[in-house]
């Protein structure tokens, strides 16, 4: 295994610098399967901490990325149109142009300590995933949460990959000084659907084996059912064939969110459904005439009915990301919070 070193301090990459909101850009590719075809740019980013803009319909205010790009390859991933940001293509180059924060934990670390920080919640993986195939490499994610554990301060992650597992033992120590709350994504459990809409991500049943996993060592674990994509995954049916094997996993609650089509993920999602289903195109623009989320009806009876499902199997609803202390001794008996939310995902 090497890396290649793609780029020198030229002139160029002091322009890729200020690009990116860095001080420095080095971009790379990594000679090994996993990493085919995927390059890398790794900066030391200036800030780590970012607030969530007022108007967004988030349950938090503050979140961490270690990472831009996912390759994870979701083809609804609403953060596909931050890379335009970036002069970067939303479509394979999200999935394949990958931002590193190389200096993400130290930088964490200094911001915590500032006397400016007031303590609050922290979220992560609401915007890209940071337990994509990338951490495996970087490893990002141990400094991260030490960061907060040390700090105790409050934080939750939101994840497809099962990564998440090599850390668990932080999260356990760091749930015994604060508020952590952990949630992974399943939107569907079909495998033919999950190959084609989510092809870098772990199958579902691997994402609900860590949710398992999780619980076995007494960390409980929220699902987030998302997406529900209409007429692909909606049906009573199907519904009912995820709700059982979310519950089946020892989930601790379950919270429906339908697709949301925003400007950047809605053109790349609609050219992979006149790929794959081009008789749904014309039936998908009526549903998202309005804009980019399928009108409330839609979104009513989806909650509805997987509320239904989740009481039947045993589970509740609860609002993602939103903080919990886990301790190992009240993960069972702890009673979710009711209230669906709108939470923009991966």
């Amino acid at each position: 295994m090497r890396w290649e070193n793609l780029t020198s301090d030229s002139e160029h990459s002091r322009a890729d610098a200020a690009l990116f909101g860095a001080d420095a850009v080095t971009t790379r590719t990594f000679d090994t399967p996993e990493f085919s075809g995927i390059t890398f740019h790794e900066v030391r980013a200036r800030s780590i901490i970012n607030r969530v803009p007022a108007v967004s319909r988030m349950s938090f205010q503050w979140t961490v990325n270690p990472y831009r790009g996912c390759s994870h390859a979701c083809v609804y991933c609403f953060a596909r149109k931050t890379h335009s940001y970036l002069d970067l293509d939303t479509g394979l180059g999200f999935d394949s142009q990958i931002v590193v924060k190389t200096n993400a934990p130290e930088l964490l670390r200094r911001q915590l300590g500032s006397r400016r920080w007031q303590g609050e919640h922290i979220a992560m993986g609401t915007n890209v995933d940071c337990y994509q195939r990338a951490e495996g490499r970087y490893r990002l994610m141990p400094g991260i949460i030490a960061a907060l554990r040390d700090h105790a301060n409050p934080f939750s992650i939101l994840t497809k990959g099962t990564l998440i597992l090599r850390d668990l033992d932080l999260i356990t120590q760091a749930a015994q000084v604060t508020d952590v709350g952990v949630s992974v994504s399943v939107g569907f459990t079909e495998q033919e659907l999950w190959r084609t809409v989510e092809p870098g991500t772990p199958a579902p049943e691997r994402r609900l084996e860590v949710v398992r996993t999780l619980a076995e060592h007494g960390v409980g674990c929220g699902v987030l059912m998302a997406p529900v994509i209409p007429f692909l995954s909606d049906t009573p049916a199907q519904l009912r064939a995820t709700v059982r094997s979310i519950a089946a996993s020892g989930a601790t609650s379950v919270t429906p969110l339908v697709l949301h089509l925003r400007p950047g993920a809605r053109e790349w999602f609609m050219a992979w459904l006149e790929q794959h289903h081009p008789y749904l195109v014309a039936r998908y623009q009526r549903l998202y005439a309005e804009g980019s989320y399928a009108p409330k009806w839609y979104q009513r009876r989806i909650t509805r009915q997987v509320h239904e499902l989740a009481e039947e199997y045993g589970i509740g609803p609860t609002r993602a990301g939103m903080p919990r202390r886990i301790r190992p001794s009240e993960a069972a008996e702890e009673p979710p919070v009711t209230g669906p939310t709108q939470l923009s995902l991966l």
